[in-house]
């Protein structure tokens, strides 16, 4: 067994070895970066063993190794007793420079400090001898199972969910794996905390709460040194990106930098329902600058403070950004696009989707779970897809995703053109009724939606001209689908399908209790935020939630386990009947048509398996042989936060 001194002395970025070395022995440790020591230290490095790298950087720190800052370094203590001030950072003035040296220890108080190692009172009595923490803790031995009771009990007792939201926060920053574990085993009590819809007004209040840094934020200060940026972040085998320019974030608009809780939220779920390790994971928000005035004038913004930067400007600097992602992190890295304006969303989505493995949730994501919601809807109201006529409200980012996804499953179904296949797929945007008439003044891709009819301004005259079976809400704004929308759409329709999708709930077309009332009871609604269930003429309805926290997780999976270099629509549609396959029939006599969130890592190890065939039946998986089952192989390679035993 590898002995250690107290101090483990780890070399500088680019030597690797001591930190391999340490971890094949068992040990926890915290890597960090330090400025000299590499020249003896690297011919160490190679020979793979642990111990002389760490004696021979001790040596080198005690000798001096000839820089000037080191020349004193010993472990003598000074009268007082204290540890000398080797680097004179306490003798220093405030105008005066020093180095922020930094020594990473594999034991004692920095170990009860790193939130991917620490376990608190779970250390055992061997751990605790092992790694000098006796003393730092006090003497009772916890299990996990017991601190997340302890956990969960505390964050009820808040009753303000921004308070349960920052109580995680800090609870992932001091303890991972407990923080998992507690997502986990809680997934769908907490998943409205760590996300949609309190993950909204954490945005909102972001820089209020900010304590440490979660991702990187790379800003118009670092056009030209992206890739050195990146390098800056400490873990090196990225697998996902989430990143975000803050602009559109939910239904709550420009949020600038303050957007970084989007991509810190989404990552969480990547790991705790996909099973994507942490250390793979990496947020990003880019700054560009914002238009909300609000925030400009607020003097906790963390962000920049100027307008947002458009055209070339804004261009350059992401170009720059995907290029340095593919130069730092390879070919197969994940790059997911989230909450970006429309006009930048769609313009990403085409110019990198045939270079860079990449995905937007808002477009693909709510259009992968909102159709999967609806092939699930088809068995309690009969027929198929194309048998259907729908009505958006909203012909954003997600709405004509949506629609683009539908298009295509009901291509794949009945074989004809994509072309006819939009024709019974209508929208409405805050202009009214998308027709041919409108066609020279559309954005480019409201086009494929102006069908011949005869323009509508209000919503309810188009239901009633359309007369949908289906009527979706993603405009953003709350209310919409007024008593005199829903009624109409009963009175039209049996079992009226109405999907209130807007995020967070503030924001949603109508509630739960309001679709079930004005449609006496024959809705099949679903929503994007989460509502209670409904009580109506003695019978409880459980609205489902349309949430893409169904499908991105494990998507990515799918993705990472084939390692595909391409994202195709067929894997959507792939993902988007793997989670409708998954609807029980005691779901459906609950009235939902989707699966209950406690059993979501098995949802996302079938969605994963699904999509990682289409991606080894369409030749983009890299990862060769195909392995013969691939749902054991998604359930064999998820992350789990159990706790790990330390030598």
């Amino acid at each position: 067994m590898l002995s250690l001194n107290r101090t483990c002395f780890l070399s500088n970025s680019g030597i690797n070895g001591s930190r391999t070395a340490v971890q094949r022995h068992g040990l926890p440790v915290a890597y960090v970066r330090m400025p000299c020591l590499l020249s003896t230290r690297a011919r160490a490095a190679k020979s793979g063993d642990a111990s002389v790298v760490m004696e021979t950087a001790l040596k080198e720190m005690q000798l001096g190794n000839g820089s000037p800052a080191a020349a004193e370094v010993g472990l003598d203590t000074t009268v007082g007793g204290g540890v000398k001030d080797v680097y004179g950072e306490d003798t220093a003035t405030e105008d005066q420079l020093v180095t922020p040296w930094s020594v990473s220890v594999a034991s004692g108080y920095n170990l009860l400090r790193d939130p991917h190692h620490n376990k608190g009172l779970a250390f055992n009595e061997k751990e605790r001898d092992a790694h000098y923490l006796r003393g730092l803790l006090p003497p009772a031995i916890v299990s996990h199972e017991l601190q997340v009771k302890k956990m969960m009990h505390n964050i009820r007792q808040y009753q303000v969910p921004l308070q349960k939201y920052m109580a995680m926060t800090d609870l992932q920053e001091m303890n991972e794996r407990l923080f998992y574990k507690l997502l986990i085993d809680n997934v769908e009590e907490l998943l409205p905390v760590v996300y949609t819809p309190t993950v909204g007004e954490a945005c909102q209040k972001y820089g209020s709460i900010f304590r440490r840094p979660q991702g990187l934020f790379i800003s118009l200060k670092e056009k030209g040194r992206i890739l050195e940026v990146l390098k800056n972040w400490p873990e090196r085998n990225i697998q996902v990106i989430v990143v975000t320019d803050g602009e559109r974030i939910l239904g709550l608009g420009d949020l600038g930098c303050q957007g970084m809780g989007i991509p810190v939220g989404k990552l969480s779920l990547y790991t705790a329902l996909g099973g994507v390790r942490p250390s793979a994971c990496l947020p990003v928000t880019i700054d560009v600058g914002t238009n909300n005035e609000s925030l400009l004038n607020d003097e906790f913004y963390i962000g920049l403070r100027q307008r947002r930067a458009t055209g070339q400007e804004y261009d350059e600097l992401l170009h720059e950004f995907m290029s340095a992602v593919k130069q730092n992190y390879g070919e197969k890295v994940l790059i997911q696009f989230e909450d970006f304006a429309n006009h930048n969303a769609f313009n990403l989505l085409e110019k990198y989707g045939t270079t860079h493995l990449v995905f937007n949730d808002d477009i693909q994501g709510t259009a992968s779970v909102v159709l999967a919601g609806l092939i699930a809807a088809q068995k309690l109201v009969g027929g198929s897809l194309a048998d259907h006529r729908f009505l958006f409200l909203g012909a954003g980012e997600a709405g004509t995703g949506i629609a683009e996804l539908i298009a295509l499953e009901i291509s794949k179904q009945t074989s004809v053109p994509l072309d006819l296949a939009r024709k019974n797929i209508w929208l409405v945007d805050s202009k009214g009724l998308i027709v041919s008439s409108r066609k020279d003044s559309l954005q480019h891709f409201k086009k494929p939606w102006a069908h011949e009819h005869e323009p509508i301004r209000d919503l309810v005259d188009a239901v009633k001209a359309i007369k949908p079976t289906v009527l979706i809400g993603t405009s953003g704004v709350g209310r919409t689908f007024t008593k005199e929308v829903i009624e109409t759409m009963a009175s039209l329709n049996e079992k009226p399908i109405i999907l209130s999708l807007s995020n967070p709930t503030s924001q949603s077309e109508c509630t739960a209790q309001e679709a079930y009332r004005w449609s006496e009871g024959r809705a099949i609604f679903a929503s994007g935020s989460p509502f209670a269930p409904v009580d109506y003429e003695g019978k409880v309805f459980v609205p489902g939630q349309a949430n893409n926290a169904y499908i991105f997780p494990g998507f990515g999976l799918g993705l990472i386990m084939s390692g595909a270099i391409r994202v195709h629509d067929d894997m959507l549609l792939a993902a988007s009947e793997a989670l409708a396959a998954e609807v029980s029939r005691e779901n459906f006599k609950k009235g939902l048509i989707y699966p209950p969130f406690s059993n979501i890592r098995k949802i996302s190890a079938n969605i994963a398996a699904r999509v990682a065939a289409k991606a080894y039946e369409l030749g983009l998986a890299t990862r060769l042989p195909q392995p013969d089952d691939l749902v054991k192989c998604a359930e064999s390679c998820m992350y789990s936060p159990t706790y790990r035993n330390y030598r």
